[in-house]
């Protein structure tokens, strides 16, 4: 189903060993900082993301569309800090707003003014009326999940094969289950990620498939009563780019309510990324809870949860204690303000079409001129070289050989594109800051790898 054959694979594993030493070699000061580090950091790292094969690349500084490792290298990032970079680093408008409020303090654990102003701004987007802060991704789905059990007094949830969710409990379940402990596609097992998570909690998140409606309901059905919510990746990003099927968000909005549940949408790496309301504003859904983080921030840590009033005021009433000691820190509120008022405005998003179709039309172009598996997902400022036949769900994922996204990944990097690391998993975030020149960049190196997997010989018509 992949559409690879024995001869790509095997092809693709001599180009992955060549590729990977050569970024070796380009990598040393890198690899040096890494092995000296471990006697102070775990693994060498600062988390476990940064871990990725076939070796940890340390950054020294990034300005506009481009980062520099300390190896010297430039690149043109479009790995956008797995999602947060839509403003590019350093920009005016950011350093401007962050270099005010350090002079006025960074810290006070009370409210400052622009907290509103930032809740205003997100209400008006995404037409949810009541937000509070937080400081990640994982602690936004965290809220969500607890409000949706707090208002309903019930103890499970709903989440789909294959998506991530932050690292709390109750969704490091089945997130990139191996194919032995999933159990069969149409009802999947709920599998714990490792042994950090007792099955205890694992029992209380039931698992489905992404787009499968009928799964949702024989859940509610079987489990009535008992679940509290569904929290879902509009569209999935944590294997590819998947689009939800056409109607499946809304009748799956309709299908909770009637079963007394409520819908979270995590919008970590959606949100603002794909239109000025994130999902929301692309598919017309608007859910009960919203979780953002990553590109609110302009690059400083931060989350958001936005909600309909009968769950939001549960945290008024105290019937929800959602608290944090960075909760609407001034630096991240300062930056959120300018990422919201000053940056990302109709003419950004303007330029998200422009370079969005620059690259997806000249992808699609190459894998059709070398006859490469495989097709580009794209939605406003993010996208994804799909090198297979077909990706709607985790079973699809599996069954995507995972030669063309390590290949890819190597071939971009070597020749001075950043992408986000585990090749066929993530998707490119391109920014305000980035030109034409960055995406000629990309469409070159895919061209490369193509013309290295056909034996160096360019196909029939192919520009010179």
């Amino acid at each position: 189903m992949s559409g690879s054959t024995p001869e790509d694979l095997s092809r693709l594993d001599d180009m992955i060993e060549l590729q990977s030493k050569i970024f070796l070699d380009r990598t040393t000061e890198s690899q040096r900082i890494r092995a000296e580090a471990g006697s102070v950091l775990a693994g060498g790292v600062a988390s476990s993301w940064q871990d990725a094969q076939p070796g940890t690349v340390w950054i020294r500084e990034g300005k506009g569309s481009r980062t520099w490792d300390v190896d010297g290298t430039e690149y043109t990032d479009l790995h956008g800090g797995f999602g947060v970079g839509i403003v590019g680093h350093a920009h005016p408008a950011i350093v401007a707003a962050v270099s005010e409020r350090v002079r006025r303090g960074t810290h006070f654990a009370q409210p400052t003014e622009d907290a509103v102003v930032v809740a205003r701004e997100l209400s008006a987007r995404y037409g949810l009326p009541i937000w509070r802060y937080n400081n990640s991704g994982t602690e936004s789905t965290m809220d969500a999940i607890h409000l949706m059990r707090v208002a309903t007094g019930r103890p499970k949830i709903i989440k789909v094969e294959g998506t991530y969710h932050g690292h709390h409990d109750s969704v490091q379940v089945s997130v990139y289950p191996a194919p032995e402990k999933a159990g069969p596609a149409e009802r999947p097992n709920s599998v714990p990620v490792g042994p950090a998570y007792p099955q205890e909690v694992v029992r209380l998140t039931v698992v489905v498939p992404f787009g499968d409606l009928a799964a949702v309901e024989r859940v509610l059905t079987e489990n009535a009563g008992q679940i509290a919510g569904m929290i879902i990746e509009p569209v999935m990003m944590n294997i590819g780019l998947i689009p939800p099927p056409p109607g499946y968000l809304a009748a799956l909005k309709d299908l909770l309510h009637a079963h007394g549940a409520y819908l979270a949408f995590d919008e970590v790496k959606t949100g603002l990324a794909l239109s000025p309301a994130g999902a929301v504003g692309l598919t017309g859904v608007t859910p009960d809870l919203v979780c953002l983080a990553k590109a609110l921030g302009g690059g400083l840590p931060c989350g958001a949860i936005g909600g309909i009033p009968e769950l939001m005021d549960l945290i008024t009433q105290g019937a929800y204690e959602q608290v944090g000691t960075f909760n609407g820190n001034p630096l991240t509120m300062a930056a959120a303000r300018a990422v919201l008022q000053d940056i990302l405005t109709p003419e950004a998003y303007s330029g998200f079409d422009t370079l969005r179709r620059t690259m997806t039309e000249g992808a699609e172009e190459i894998l059709r001129r070398y006859e490469l598996p495989g097709f580009v997902r794209s939605f406003g400022c993010k996208g994804a070289v799909l090198f297979t036949d077909r990706l709607e769900n985790y079973r699809d994922f599996l069954a995507y050989d995972d030669q063309w996204g390590n290949a890819h990944w190597l071939y971009q990097h070597n020749g001075s594109v950043f992408l986000p690391p585990w090749g066929k998993c993530e998707q490119w975030t391109a920014s305000v800051q980035h030109t034409d020149e960055d995406a000629q960049r990309f469409l070159a190196n895919l061209e490369r790898m193509a013309a290295d997997l056909r034996g160096g010989v360019r196909p029939k018509g192919a520009q010179a």
